[in-house]
């Protein structure tokens, strides 16, 4: 779950409904304003930090002896939605205060778990134990109001909450879009610290291939511009496992240009989704297989359909795991094909998230119960 709504941060205030959960009444209770804490804990994805963002961590400070800052989508490829480092994200914060109150913050990456609450909560319990050294210690959060927080309020049962209103309707979505576009943040949106970092970064070869496709994507999204619903985007995913070894590809196309990712495309009009998995399969990676070995070792299947897991637009896709069966011969041949520069087989134990494109990295996890 990276589990953030588009404003970046965790929103926690009104006591309201998200899948059926509620949040426990200790929770729930908004601290009064003049109580202190030894630990209060912000989570965002701080892309890139603005003043909104500022104004809860300076109530955090007058509020708590220590501020940790758990700055999400940590260990991820640079994209158009997390094109800084967790470093590059931690200069920008803690470069906004002076030095005896940025050494009371805290800054620690937080590893995204997407389709899975109970790992990130794993991830965050670690993260901030990692600062306090204790989970019982007296901890809180604190984050912007927002209607859909009891959800977020209900994985954390143990831990008060301290609402801190919206600075400006800030959001870093606007201020990322346009930045990677060309613009120039203007300075009653951003401190200075994250000037610095984003002025630095544009005179680099990698904001150089986000720009480039950050036009691509605003060009593709010009094509439906007219259209009287946004539209949703149906694609294919196959997770073909053989000996302890992935089936990937290095994609030769923006977006995610070099990057790995698994098998797969857009569902054609006339076909079923399971047979466009085949055909993507085929056209990509040569896998040779029979067409009924392939068929019959068809494990699972599963959607997945994070709002933001694409920056085309809506992209729901199906995932097909594949399990073959272990061969003396050894695995079989492939070679990239179509929209794959090469077609390649990796060692389960070798998969690493900063290569991966979107969010295939969390479906191999979850399909593979990695």
């Amino acid at each position: 779950m990276s589990a953030l709504s588009e404003t970046d941060v965790i929103d926690i205030s009104k006591e309201t409904e998200h899948n059926n959960t509620q949040a426990t009444t200790q929770s729930t209770i908004t601290p009064p304003a003049t109580e202190r804490y030894k630990y209060l804990v912000f989570i965002g994805r701080f892309q890139p930090f603005h003043l909104g963002h500022k104004a809860v961590i300076d109530t955090a400070l007058n509020r708590a002896d220590k501020v940790i800052i758990l700055i999400g989508s940590a260990n991820l490829p640079r994209s158009l939605r997390n094109p800084f480092t967790v470093e590059e994200r931690a200069e920008m914060i803690t470069g906004a205060y002076p030095k005896h109150e940025a050494s009371r913050i805290y800054c620690v990456g937080l590893d995204d778990a997407l389709y899975n609450d109970t790992r990130w909560l794993q991830y965050v319990q670690k993260s901030v134990r990692s600062v306090t050294g204790d989970l019982q210690e007296d901890i809180a959060l604190i984050g912007h109001s927002k209607d859909s927080s009891s959800y977020y309020l209900s994985l954390f049962p143990y831990w008060q909450s301290i609402s801190v209103s919206n600075h400006d309707n800030l959001s870093s979505t606007p201020i990322r879009d346009s930045y990677l576009l060309g613009a120039t943040p203007t300075p009653e949106r951003i401190p200075d610290a994250s000037r610095i970092v984003l002025d630095r970064f544009k005179k680099t070869e990698e904001y150089q291939y986000l720009q480039e496709e950050a036009w691509f994507i605003d060009d593709f999204k010009k094509q439906w511009q007219n259209t009287p619903y946004p539209p949703t985007f149906m694609t294919v995913d196959a997770v073909v496992v053989q000996s302890g070894h992935i089936l990937l590809v290095e994609r030769r196309n923006l977006p995610g240009r070099g990057l790995w990712s698994l098998p797969g495309g857009f569902l054609d009009q006339d076909e079923t989704l399971f047979d466009a998995c085949i055909r993507e399969l085929r056209e990509e990676t040569n896998l040779q297989v029979s067409d009924l070995a392939l068929r019959r070792s068809r494990h699972s299947q599963h959607t997945f359909d994070d709002p933001y897991r694409s920056a085309r637009g809506r992209t729901i896709t199906q995932a097909y795991f594949f399990h073959l069966k272990n061969d003396p011969r050894g695995l079989p041949e492939v070679k990239g094909g179509d929209d794959a520069l090469k077609a390649f087989w990796l060692p389960l134990a070798e998969l690493d998230p900063k290569k991966m494109f979107e969010d295939h990295y969390a479906i191999i996890i979850k399909m593979v119960g990695l």
